[in-house]
């Protein structure tokens, strides 16, 4: 068998098992070394990559910040809880809590049949301020053969959401913080 038939049908594997070597080598993962010189226990060797910084840990996977174990769930974002109570009667599109977005379907009140708005919070921050979050309306109007505009409209309605969202999200922070103190209290015995 010549070398360049050998090549055509070995080759697609010799090419990823070079890539795949050459990756596991690049991130510490694998690296061949003298064999006098690794421990035989597999739990030490673990331990010695962590603590140098190679291979893969779980932990620094699963959690945001490279592992640092501060996780901000939606359910503990004030602002993200005060969000979703304020806008609870209206139908929701899009909820996306990692790309910090609330997103309503069209609503009507049913005053006018041929308008909706739909709304749109941003997040910029999870803090509790004026300027971490962001709301857009849309209107939409629609004629009687369904030929819809839509528009972003300023109103009175981002101004009144913004405020109600950080009154809720205040009351919500000081509960946490109460109910914080009050379990620290507890766990003390005397």
């Amino acid at each position: 068998m010549s070398i360049l038939n050998y090549i055509s049908k070995k080759g697609p594997f010799l090419l990823s098992a070079i890539v795949l070597l050459s990756f596991l080598h690049s991130c510490g993962i694998y690296a061949p070394s003298d064999a006098r010189k690794v421990s035989p226990n597999s739990k030490e060797r673990v331990k010695k990559n962590l603590e140098e910084g190679r291979g893969m840990s779980l932990k620094k996977m699963v959690s945001d910040r490279g592992g640092t174990g501060n996780y901000q769930f939606a359910s503990s974002n004030p602002m993200w809880r005060a969000t979703l109570e304020i806008l609870d009667f209206l139908p929701l599109a899009n909820v996306d809590y990692s790309g910090g977005i609330i997103t309503t379907d069209w609503y009507n009140e049913g005053t006018a049949l041929d308008e909706s708005i739909k709304i749109t919070v941003r997040f910029l921050t999870n803090e509790i301020r004026s300027d971490g979050i962001r709301i857009i309306v849309h209107k939409k109007r629609c004629s009687i053969e369904q030929n819809c505009k839509i528009s972003k409209i300023s109103s009175a309605i981002e101004q009144e959401l913004q405020v109600a969202i950080l009154k809720k999200a205040v009351l919500f922070e000081k509960q946490y913080n109460k109910s914080k103190k009050k379990f620290k209290r507890s766990d003390i015995k005397d």
